[in-house]
Order: structure tokens, then C-alpha cells, then sequence
């Protein structure tokens, strides 16, 4: 099995010595080095696959990593028929959610605690803060959720705050925290943080799981904050038996609390840390990875490594400065026309990848024009979107009445008299009697302790979704739905708490996503046979688990990709177009004023190294902002790259105007005898 794999992938797969740190480059195969490694750990070094944690961030790389383990098992010979069961690949909040489920008692909570998303975070957030003002909530959740990834508990953040904004948040912070805990439920940040703290407060928790977990690999590990950081260094304990991969170079999530100085930090903590470096680069061109080395080594290096490739020369790299954004977004379009023609390839072989999502507007308008299907992603999900939030709150509550969360956001959206003082006092008893808010609602002990106002309040919200409960499984769906929206007068709190343009797009949606579960519970045809009269609680279901897999796609479609660069990390294309390379686009103006350009050009290398055969990439001379045009220049980066790999189209940049020109007449004579023959 290992003959697969060149010489330091082999060697960081059977290196197991102490602590090691896998330096893998863009397109080295780290994700084989992981899962050959695990099999490895099973088939000769006496692991049990129960003894094994693959951790990383993403639940689609570790759908990923756990289809490929299961293939190289399948494979094996040695290992045939040995089961893989127990083997724990898991993202490091699913991994931080099986420690809280089972732990949870240690930490005074039940075992079935809620979890929060973000949305139900904001809405708890804006009570505490009684103000309507939607920047201040944004800047508060996003303090206290850096304070979380840094380990930084409310009273640290009191001490330590030194401006007026920081003050109040860290007093938030304090409030929202004890809030969470009355509710008995947990944000995206605390599965990660409480897990720390368990191990902090309960040694004996923490040598429990060392015991149980004994040897961890860890995927992405410069995209690690200081928690999860934490984490992997306890659960690894003194003997430090783990494999860390990552890259310095990709690092480009400092602004969401990942700290690249991780890498180097397991230089002092692990002083037996063995370094192996990936970088013979398996995807691009000799011109592609030249151009990426070059632009990088303009970084400060915690590590130096080089990419290199023996997949050819490749194409030269074009550069091309646009009039402006339209004529940016029609020459994309028109180039990729023209080379699909030419080469006989296929749309999803083509990905057009820019710094931020507003960017796209334009360019689905020229797809669109042109009738090429396209594909876009680092966008709003449709079931992540507030409205079909509450909708489906109150579908969950409908289907399970204990589903904590959903009592939360269906009790308070829209307002119905349950204030968060109700809210809290009922999570407290709900938490002391280890039963759901919802049962809680309908004890004699709560109700003796509360006003006659609050409790009938209460018991009136809960005792309408008793009686949905009843129709939702013998009337249409629709009809439900309809009658439900029209009960809690949905449409009227969308027109009082936004701008009439926001909430008639927010009505429309609520209004698409009730037609398309009617349809689906007439039985529609047009849907197939297994969505034949569905009723409400089993499209629930249905609805859930859309929601959980929504964007996997069993075959990929035939469509060019559209992403920004954040989103693209860890996918490859065939030809990618890297447009908006402008100064305060890419680097980000924030990045330049706030002098971070240093993750702004990693962010450039992650979309270079994106490419496989060639890469395009422009500017626009000019850009409308503010309703007016002004003049833009290019990105420092753009001088960067190696000046012989590189072909300038509309601007000088010393580019010989003749070798232009040969150039276009060079690629008509071709497309003249494609269409000759």
C-alpha cells in the first residue's frame, strides 16, 4: 500500500516516534498521507480503530477522509473484514460534542443540551442589549465569539478590556453566558471551550479520553485557534502521539481567531516535534507553482518550503487590466467561451474566484446572458436564511416538542408576552428537573413560581402547538403551514421589523418554501414517488435533513464555479479566472490599513495554486463606488510574479505590444482550422 506514496509521504506515514508536524503544500496529498497513516496505525502498530481521532474543520473532509478510509480498508488484504467501527473522523466541534454529551453532568449540564446557531445566539443578544442596533450585535457576538476561541472566560474579558466597546461587551458576555446556561444550551464556540474547561476542572475526565483517544491526526492545523489549540495538547497529554498537518502558506483564517503561530508553537511545546515537508505539488504546472513560490517568499517564512512539479512547463499566466467591472465580467465570460471551443472541455472544468461574495452580482448577469449553468458557493444557504429559520423552528417543535432551541425561536419569533425573565426561569427548572422547556411549561412547581400574565402567555403558545401537532398528521401540509403563518401573523412582524423591500423578499421565500412542501405532500410528479403524501411530521424530517446536507452533490454538475477565495480552499480546477486583483480589493483595504498584508498574499497563493493547466487573472482600471467611477490600480501582487511566466493584455507593464499581437493572431489561426476540419 505505502509504494503509492513518494518518499516523505511515506515517511510521514510510518513515523511514529513521537510528535510530528506534516508541512503539506497545496496539492502535496496531505489527505492520503492522513487516511494511509490511519490504516497504517490499524493494519501493523496495534491501534484499534476506537484508539484513533482524525480531526478537521470541515464536515465535507471528513465525509471526505472517511469514504477514503473505508475504500483503502476495503482494499486491503490484511485487513479484510476487520471493521472499521469506533474509528472517530469528526470535525473539532462534532469531536467537542461527543466529549460534552457524554460529560455533560460533570459541567452541570443535561446530557441532552441545545445547541444555539448563530442566529439564536443574535436574537438572545439583542434582548440582553435591548437596542435595535443590528452593527452593535454583529460587533458584540463577534467579540465575545473571539474571546471563546481565545479562551478567555467573562471575567478575564472584564480585566482585560480597555475600551468602551470592549467593557460593555465583556458584561454581555457575562449575561449571555449565564442565559445560555439557564436554557441548558451551548453555542457553536462552547463546543470547543467547554470541552477545555471540563478537562481544566476534571483530571480525571481528561485522563479518561487520553486513554481512550491515543493517537490524533489533525488536518488544517495552521486554520487551529488558541482553544482547539488547547484542546489537541491536552488530549495528547506527555507523550504527544499525534500527527499535525497543515501549511503556513494557506493560513488565511487569522480574521476568525485562527492563529498561524500554532505551527510554530508546536516547535516549543513539543520539543521532540519531528518536521516532514510535502512539496512535490501533484496538481499544477511547472509556471503555476513558480508563480505561487514566488509571490509567497514575499512573506516572512516560519518554515521554508518549495513547491515543485513534473507535470510540465504549462501555459503562461495571463494578466489583464479591464476597463472596468463590466468589461472585466464580459471578457471572463467570452474567454471562457472561446476556450471551452478550443479545447473541447467542459464547464465545470472553469472556476472564476474573487476576495468577496458581492463580487458575483455581475458575473452570473454575463453567465446568465450567455446561457452557461454555473454554480456558486461562500454564499447564504437558502435554509440558512432567518425566515425559513423560523419556519422550520416551529416545524422542529412540531415534530419534537423537546427540542429546546426550536421552543426558544418559535416562542419569542414573533414576539407572543414571553419575555427572556419567563425564558430563564423556565430553563432553570426545566434544567433542575432534567425535563424540556416545553414540559416545564405545564408543571405545578414552575407555575406556582410565576405571574398569571407570563403563565398564560405560556401555556396559550404551547397549547397551539399541541393542537398543530393534532392536524399535522392527518391535514395537508399547506393548508397547515397557511393557516399557522396567518395564526402568529408572520407576514405583518416581517413589514414591522424591516425595510417593505427586505420583508417582501423574506415573505416570498416563506411563501416559496410552504408551495414547495405542499407540492411534496400532494405527491407531487413532478418530485418522484418517495415524496407520495408525505405529512407534515415526516417532511420535517425530510426538511431537516435537506437542511444538514444541503450543496452535496452525488454527481458534480456541468457548471463553471463561482467562489470567493475562502471557499475555494481545498479544491482545484482545471482553468481559474482570479478577477478584482486591485489595491483594496485583494489586499482587502482593511487588511492594508491594519498593515496584515501578509494573510491578504497568502490568500493570493491559495488562489493561484487553485489551477491545475492555467490561470488568468485581472484587474479593472477603473470601478464604480458610491455611485461614482474611480480610478483603481493593480495589486502589488500582480508585480510579484515572475515577469517570464507572465502575459500582460490591456496595460503596458513593459509587455512587447508585438508578441501581442502575434499572439491573437497566432490563437485565430487555430480556431480558423478547428473550424476548417
Amino acid at each position: 500500500m505505502l509504494n503509492t506514496l513518494n518518499a516523505p509521504q511515506r515517511e510521514a506515514v510510518k513515523y511514529l516516534d513521537g510528535p510530528l508536524l506534516v508541512l503539506a503544500g497545496a496539492g502535496s496529498g496531505k489527505t492520503r498521507v492522513i487516511t494511509q497513516k490511519i490504516v497504517h496505525l490499524i493494519e501493523n502498530c496495534g491501534y484499534a480503530p476506537k484508539e484513533i481521532a482524525a480531526i478537521t474543520f470541515t464536515n465535507k473532509a471528513a465525509r471526505e477522509m472517511q469514504e477514503r478510509v473505508g475504500d483503502l480498508m476495503r482494499d486491503n488484504v490484511a485487513l479484510k473484514g476487520k471493521p472499521n467501527k469506533g474509528l472517530t473522523i469528526a470535525t473539532f466541534h462534532s469531536l467537542g460534542l461527543q466529549l460534552l454529551r457524554q460529560e455533560a453532568t460533570l459541567l452541570g449540564y443535561k446530557p441532552q443540551f441545545s445547541i444555539l446557531d448563530s442566529s439564536d445566539s443574535f436574537k438572545i443578544l439583542a434582548d440582553i442589549l435591548a437596542t435595535t442596533d443590528k452593527q452593535l450585535f454583529k460587533k458584540t457576538q463577534w467579540q465575545i465569539s473571539s474571546w471563546k476561541n481565545a479562551f478567555i472566560n467573562p471575567d478575564q474579558a472584564k480585566a482585560m478590556a480597555d475600551e468602551e466597546l470592549t467593557v460593555a461587551a465583556a458584561k454581555v458576555y457575562k449575561i449571555y453566558q449565564q442565559t445560555l446556561k439557564a436554557y441548558q444550551a451551548v453555542d457553536f464556540d462552547d463546543l470547543i471551550k467547554l470541552p477545555v474547561e471540563l478537562f481544566e476542572t476534571h483530571r480525571e475526565a481528561l485522563e479518561k479520553w487520553q486513554r481512550k483517544l491515543k493517537y490524533l491526526l489533525i488536518d488544517e492545523y495552521q486554520d487551529t485557534n488558541a482553544c482547539q489549540y488547547k484542546l489537541v495538547k491536552m488530549l495528547t497529554g506527555v507523550t504527544g502521539q499525534f500527527t499535525a498537518v497543515g501549511d503556513d502558506d494557506q493560513a488565511i483564517y487569522g480574521w476568525r481567531g485562527a492563529d498561524v503561530e500554532n505551527l510554530h508553537q508546536l516547535t516549543e511545546d513539543f520539543s521532540r516535534l519531528k518536521v516532514i515537508k510535502l512539496e512535490q505539488n501533484y496538481r499544477s504546472t511547472v509556471r503555476i507553482l513558480r508563480a505561487a513560490n514566488q509571490v509567497i517568499s514575499n512573506n516572512p517564512k516560519l518554515f521554508d518550503k518549495k513547491l515543485w512539479s513534473d507535470l510540465g512547463t504549462g501555459e503562461l499566466l495571463q494578466v489583464t487590466a479591464a476597463k472596468d467591472e463590466d468589461h472585466e465580467a464580459e471578457s471572463v465570460v467570452m474567454k471562457i467561451l472561446a476556450h471551452k471551443f478550443e479545447n473541447r472541455t467542459f464547464y465545470k472544468d472553469y472556476a472564476i474566484l474573487y476576495r468577496g461574495n458581492h463580487q458575483a452580482r455581475i458575473l452570473e448577469q454575463q453567465l446568465r446572458n450567455n446561457k452557461i449553468p454555473y454554480t456558486i458557493s461562500g454564499g447564504q444557504s437558502f435554509f440558512d436564511k432567518a425566515e425559513i429559520k423560523d419556519l422550520i423552528s416551529y416545524l422542529r417543535l412540531i415534530a419534537n416538542e423537546d427540542d429546546d432551541p426550536a421552543f426558544i425561536r418559535a416562542a419569542t419569533t414573533p414576539k407572543k408576552g414571553i419575555g427572556s425573565t419567563t425564558l430563564e426561569r423556565l430553563g432553570e427548572y426545566a434544567s433542575d428537573h432534567k425535563i424540556s422547556l416545553f414540559s416545564a411549561a405545564f408543571e405545578g412547581g414552575f407555575q406556582r413560581d410565576i405571574g398569571e400574565k407570563q403563565l398564560n402567555d405560556l401555556l396559550t403558545f404551547c397549547q397551539y402547538i399541541n393542537k398543530l401537532q393534532d392536524r399535522a398528521a392527518r391535514d395537508p401540509a399547506g393548508e397547515v403551514l397557511n393557516d399557522m403563518m396567518a395564526a402568529i401573523q408572520y407576514e405583518a412582524f416581517l413589514y414591522d421589523s424591516e425595510e417593505p423591500r427586505t420583508a417582501e423578499g423574506k415573505w416570498k421565500n416563506v411563501i416559496d418554501f410552504i408551495g414547495w412542501l405542499s407540492k411534496k405532500s400532494e405527491g407531487s410528479t413532478e418530485f418522484g414517488n418517495e415524496s407520495d403524501g408525505k405529512n407534515l411530521l415526516e417532511l420535517t424530517q425530510m426538511v431537516s435533513l435537506m437542511s444538514m446536507l444541503e450543496g452535496r452533490e452525488d454527481h458534480e454538475p456541468d457548471a463553471v464555479k463561482l467562489s470567493t477565495l475562502h471557499a475555494a480552499k481545498g479544491l482545484e480546477f482545471g482553468h481559474v479566472f482570479l478577477i478584482g486583483v486591485e489595491e483594496g480589493i485583494l489586499p482587502h483595504q482593511v487588511s492594508i490599513d491594519g498593515e496584515q498584508i501578509e494573510e491578504e498574499r497568502r490568500l493570493m497563493y491559495v488562489g493561484i495554486t487553485r489551477a491545475q493547466k492555467s490561470l488568468n487573472i485581472s484587474w479593472c482600471k477603473k470601478r464604480r463606488r458610491g455611485g461614482e467611477n474611480t480610478a483603481c490600480e493593480p495589486s502589488r501582487f500582480i508585480a510579484e510574479l515572475p515577469t517570464a511566466d507572465v502575459r500582460h493584455f490591456g496595460n503596458p507593464f513593459n509587455q512587447d505590444p508585438e508578441a501581442s499581437k502575434a499572439l491573437g493572431k497566432e490563437r485565430m489561426a487555430q480556431i480558423k482550422a478547428m473550424l476548417g476540419k
